[in-house]
């Protein structure tokens, strides 16, 4: 059963923000392109994820190793945006059907304050297809943000205990060896990105 989505409630006019992604995707696939994407290399976009899970254990480099990774980076408070990416993903999982146990989907918060293991577990347990939920310490996230050039931000005039955050809003297909495979733009249907799965793998 898909998780109840919370009510729509928008920081950007649509049209607007979707040209911010955009462009933001462009610039984010021609800085991948032209510089070292080796895990660790000089400006190379990903990496692996050194977090801690929604069951409070440590991620580093052999917790999702053999596995290709979908990976999305927001926050629980999210009021549209990340759901409707997140249940996009494990639709593609179920398009990808059996092949689906070769890719770990994964949701990063950009929150820590607020995203806690204890609340990512809830929160990731209504989406199903054993999504992993990651959060740890502020300079860990920013590592991680950094990583796969993430941009987010508190909105402006938020209050210390309901502000909504500004983000830029991707899925990260990375190969086994965490390195980067493909992009997939906000708004990508499920069919789509389980396709540039399937291509990218070898499905």
């Amino acid at each position: 059963m898909a998780p109840r989505r919370p009510a729509a409630r928008t920081i950007l006019p649509r049209a607007i923000f979707a040209l911010f992604g955009l462009g933001l995707l462009a610039a984010v696939v021609t800085a991948w392109k032209l510089t070292d994407r080796s895990v660790g290399g000089a400006g190379g976009l990903g990496g692996e994820l050194r977090l801690v899970d929604q069951d409070g254990r440590t991620t580093d480099e052999t917790t999702f190793r053999g596995h290709w990774r979908l990976v999305y980076f927001g926050y629980t408070f999210c009021p549209d945006v990340c759901p409707t990416e997140l249940q996009t993903m494990v639709d593609a999982m179920d398009e990808l059907g059996p092949k689906a146990d070769r890719v770990q989907p994964i949701f990063v918060t950009i929150d820590p304050a607020r995203d806690t293991p204890e609340k990512l577990k809830n929160y990731v347990g209504l989406f199903g297809h054993n999504l992993v939920g990651l959060t740890g310490s502020v300079p860990q996230v920013q590592a991680a943000t950094r990583a796969y050039r993430v941009y987010y931000a508190k909105s402006p005039g938020a209050d210390a205990d309901s502000y909504l955050m500004d983000h830029s809003s991707f899925v990260y297909l990375m190969k086994p060896d965490a390195t980067l495979a493909t992009v997939f733009p906000a708004g990508t249907p499920s069919d789509v990105m389980a396709k540039g799965i399937r291509e990218a793998a070898g499905f």
